[in-house]
């Protein structure tokens, strides 16, 4: 299987551990220097570059948040003058002011660099024709994922989301052989593909699919390779980090490699703050060693996983994060009951006769107690013509398994055919109107 960066890649952990160290120094040293925030925020601390003799030593620094990034919206958080950073993307601002990254030419070459990795991981290769349906803009999928098959070799086709039928054309006209998008996109590309009379399993050339930008479940990821018949891997990035190349898994399938010579990982808990061993179910936090424009330092990312540090029989020495169960932000709380939507998605693509399109819809009904209703779509066949009895004990079945792995009752919805919005980026599971 290729590696791209076998030097890095493949260290062993005493010398990236090392490496880290030293990079840390460095960091703690240039951010102070070169931001006030970051200034401040050391000072207030009481820690210098010379406190930094291990990675233990990473608990004496202070954490930085997203509210600490929209405080300082827009380039406040940048370490480098505006005239030498030549590009600046942008979350989606859905909750709020957006998160900007900005990036030098070197964070550019440096994340040209992590997403070939990447890629290469995914088993891509220069021969690769790469159908590029993530979007293109502010947001950083498109032209992270562009600029990373680029750097392989590969013929990349730069289509961006929505005009679905046009692409399932161009997958079949230009020989994809890797697709690139949201794992929700994907399933509608099956879906426009199924209505076309287009046999993707067949018809199409595809063998990889790299999907992330959102949290999907290892349910989510066998429909998807049963509907498109590749093999699917997943991604994890931020805009506050670098967008996607932080990490990626392998075909062994056994969890995300971190680069961490780039980034540096750690696991706390949610609530204390306090560091957590390997193994360990927290938050994950993460440390940019290397990026020059707008590095951060102990990000909260609020994404909740399990960080492991055993070799990967890929080869590959490198840390590695289990699938995001979940965020810390996104955990819906029922009548006092934490429910993660990845949790839902589990129990509803066990179940043969639904479909992988579902939305999650909370209230407050008479006396302030919360409901909820899930929304998911039957199966076409039990619609034609209706089969109320099965719809019947469909939705009781389905409502008993909820009970089991949530711990309270539900209301389930099953619906029609294309009853349930699609999306060309990211899906969107949870509609709260105990906010509205």
């Amino acid at each position: 299987m290729p590696i791209w960066n076998k030097k890095y890649e493949t260290m062993p952990r005493t010398e990236l551990e090392s490496l880290q160290v030293e990079r840390l120094r460095d960091l703690v040293t240039y951010a102070a220097g070169h931001n006030q925030f970051y200034h401040d925020k050391m000072e207030g601390a009481g820690v210098t570059a010379a406190d930094i003799h291990d990675l233990d030593d990473l608990a004496k620094l202070p954490f930085t948040t997203k509210q600490d990034l929209r405080d300082h919206y827009p380039f406040d958080m940048f370490c480098v003058p505006l005239n030498d950073v030549c590009r600046v993307h942008a979350s989606s601002g859905t909750t709020g002011k957006p998160t900007v990254g900005g990036y030098t030419k070197p964070d550019l070459e440096l994340w040209s660099e992590v997403m070939a990795r990447t890629l290469s991981s995914c088993e891509v290769v220069p021969e690769d024709v790469v159908h590029n349906s993530y979007g293109y803009g502010l947001f950083t999928g498109g032209l992270g994922f562009h600029m990373g098959a680029e750097q392989i070799g590969c013929t990349v086709i730069p289509v961006s989301g929505g005009l679905t039928k046009r692409q399932i054309m161009l997958m079949e006209d230009f020989g994809a052989t890797v697709l690139t998008c949201t794992p929700s996109y994907s399933l509608v590309l099956a879906e426009q593909a199924a209505e076309m009379g287009v046999d993707l399993r067949g018809q199409l050339n595809l063998r990889v699919g790299v999907f992330g930008a959102e949290p999907w479940s290892e349910s989510m990821r066998k429909e998807i390779e049963r509907y498109l018949g590749l093999e699917a891997y997943d991604i994890y990035g931020l805009t506050e980090i670098i967008g996607p190349g932080v990490s990626v898994e392998c075909s062994e399938h056994d969890g995300l490699h971190i680069f961490e010579d780039h980034f540096l990982a750690e696991i706390i808990d949610p609530e204390t703050g306090e560091r957590l061993d390997y193994g360990q179910e927290g938050e994950l936090v993460i440390t940019t060693l290397t990026k020059e424009a707008m590095p951060v330092i102990r990000y909260r990312t609020r994404d909740r996983t399990i960080l492991h540090h055993e070799p990967c029989a890929c080869g590959r020495t490198m840390v590695r994060m289990e699938k995001v169960f979940g965020r810390t932000d996104d955990m819906l709380i029922v009548r006092g009951v934490n429910v993660f939507p990845s949790q839902i998605e589990s129990v509803l693509l066990a179940v043969e006769e639904v479909e992988p399109h579902y939305q999650l819809v909370l209230d407050r009904a008479r006396h302030d107690l919360d409901s909820l209703e899930i929304w998911v779509e039957a199966s076409e066949k039990l619609f034609q013509p209706v089969d109320t009895r099965r719809l019947d004990e469909l939705q009781a079945y389905i409502s008993n398994e909820m009970q089991q792995a949530l711990g309270i009752s539900t209301d389930i919805r099953l619906m029609g055919p294309k009853s349930i919005t699609r999306s060309q980026g990211k899906a969107k599971r949870v509609i709260d109107k105990r906010e509205l």
